[in-house]
């Protein structure tokens, strides 16, 4: 199986986030892969991916993959439904940590309990 069948899922991946400025390359067995993610949060998914298929440190791959925007960790537009604690959970893996996403997004929610669908939020490093 070549390397490129292989990583297939995380150029795949990588369409569907909408990495820009994407150059995928094949040489002497080692795929590499560059491109411009526009989150932190977009770069760690396609490293899951990439980890997934080739273990923690692969030695088949080479990737290059850079952030546009690193003020931010993303940005989520709401959807019905969500609330802070559930969009914390799902980036952080912590629910309680919805107050960092409350003050991070302040010039638009003036209450945690109260988010609209496609309000656009702020993501914050941590």
């Amino acid at each position: 199986m070549s390397v490129k069948v292989k990583y297939q899922a995380v150029l795949d991946l990588g369409e569907q986030l909408g990495i820009k400025d994407g150059n995928v390359t094949e040489e002497n067995g080692i795929l590499k892969i560059k491109g411009l993610a526009s989150t932190q949060y977009k770069k760690n998914l396609l490293w899951d991916k990439i980890k997934e298929l080739g273990g923690e440190h692969p030695s088949d791959l080479k990737a290059n993959i850079t952030v546009e925007d690193d003020t931010v960790y993303h940005r989520h537009t709401v959807k019905s439904g969500e609330s802070l604690s559930k969009i914390a959970k799902h980036y952080y893996d912590d629910p309680m940590k919805y107050k960092q996403i409350f003050s991070a997004n302040t010039n638009i929610l003036s209450n945690p309990d109260v988010i609209h669908p496609d309000q656009v939020l702020v993501i914050p490093n941590l």
